[in-house]
């Protein structure tokens, strides 16, 4: 029997063609961790799953890799589900991959992690951004589905606790793939128009599937930027979303978001009672005070006899100007007697009294006292003081002595 002679391209297409007609190989699902993960460009993924011992190349085309809720990403355990074919440009089988869920968890708890994870890191849970809510909001905007419940409960109690604030419903969907972007538009909305004091973002309970919407990107982002605050009010109380971390304030339900929102009436009414009553006890007293104090007054000489007060108040006038008149006089005198002894010191220091005596003092032209016949020479004139004048004289010698 003669051997048919196949080309690469032929024995590939026969592979494919054995392996696509197997109806096991075309719905496989396999259990495995994704290594030398890559998304292009085009869209579409390509991994490999592997376990202890083998390894399975797989494709994940962009069509399907948009039904996707989370990212894949190497080291993920996952399940994948689709059929085993043949690339003949390759002659290499793998899995064309149709569908994957993370091995142990569901598909929407990983998302969930992994936009939490992303998030964080770039700040928008930080408390630092957090912004104080207003304590008597003019006017409050509820971005929520108008045909909810949650919607008329905190209407109800908004009404009931603070019924001075104004109220602005902005309806949106709340479940389903056109949530987040309504969501997200009626936030920058209510900032762009400053429609609102402050925002309550939520709706009523339901499973995590329900509450996705919350658990979006774009929701995450719209909240962020945000300048009027936003108190989150997603579901039950044990229900938590992305929204809750970004917003200024989490509500465990609606209805706890309005009770958040506004002060009680019945509470403020105490409370201005209660400051009322301390104003009139202070009053009281301050009344009570000048009562007291017009009682003293009206027992003072001065309201009882004020022709006898005015005597009195002259008499001690009279008294203190006897008193300081007294004291100036011993002043001055102390001062002339310290003038007198100081007149008497100088006028024995001073140089003409010994002058008077018969002394004299000698100068040179330029006023310096000479002490010394060294200070001159013959023919210098000098000048000489005396008790009653000045005389100018010339150096006709000079002849040292000593003594």
């Amino acid at each position: 029997m003669e051997q048919k002679i196949l080309s690469i391209t032929q024995l590939n297409e026969y592979l494919r063609g054995k392996l696509d007609a197997d109806p096991f190989l075309n719905q496989v699902a396999v259990r495995g961790e994704i290594s030398n993960y890559k998304l292009y460009p085009s869209g579409h993924h390509y991994f490999t799953l592997k376990d202890e011992t083998s390894a399975l190349k797989c494709v994940m085309f962009k069509g399907n890799a948009a039904r996707l809720r989370f990212r894949p990403e190497n080291g993920m355990k996952v399940l994948a589900a689709g059929k085993i074919s043949v690339y003949p440009r390759d002659g290499a089988y793998q899995l064309y991959c149709t569908a994957m869920a993370v091995d142990g968890v569901g598909d929407l708890y990983a998302a969930f992690e992994q936009l939490k994870k992303k998030l964080a890191a770039q700040g928008l849970f930080d408390q630092a951004h957090k912004k104080p809510l207003p304590r008597y909001p003019g006017t409050i905007g509820i971005i929520t589905s108008s045909a909810g419940a949650a919607v008329h409960d905190m209407l109800r109690i908004l009404r009931r606790r603070y019924p001075l604030t104004r109220v602005r419903l902005l309806p949106v969907r709340v479940q389903g793939a056109e949530a987040p972007g309504e969501i997200a538009a009626a936030i920058a909305y209510a900032n762009h128009y400053q429609l609102a004091d402050l925002l309550i973002v939520g709706r009523g309970g339901g499973s995590m599937e329900d509450l996705w919407a919350f658990n979006d990107e774009q929701v995450a982002h719209a909240i962020y930027r945000s300048k009027i605050p936003i108190i989150s009010a997603v579901g039950h109380e044990p229900d938590v979303t992305i929204a809750d971390y970004v917003a200024d304030l989490r509500a465990a339900t609606p209805s706890n978001g309005a009770e958040l929102a506004v002060p009680d009436q019945d509470a403020l009414r105490q409370n201005l009672d209660s400051i009322a009553a301390a104003m009139a006890a202070s009053l009281g007293r301050q009344i009570k005070g000048a009562q007291q104090h017009l009682s003293v007054l009206a027992q003072s000489g001065a309201l009882r006899s004020p022709t006898g007060y005015l005597e009195q108040r002259g008499k001690n006038l009279e008294l203190l100007l006897s008193r300081m008149t007294a004291a100036q006089n011993q002043q001055i005198t102390r001062k002339k007697q310290r003038y007198i002894a100081a007149v008497s010191k100088l006028d024995a220091m001073s140089p003409l009294k010994v002058l008077s005596r018969g002394y004299a003092m000698a100068q040179t032209e330029q006023g310096e006292v000479i002490r010394s016949i060294r200070q001159v020479e013959p023919g210098d004139h000098i000048r000489v003081s005396l008790s009653d004048g000045i005389l100018s004289a010339a150096v006709l010698e000079k002849k040292e002595e000593y003594v």
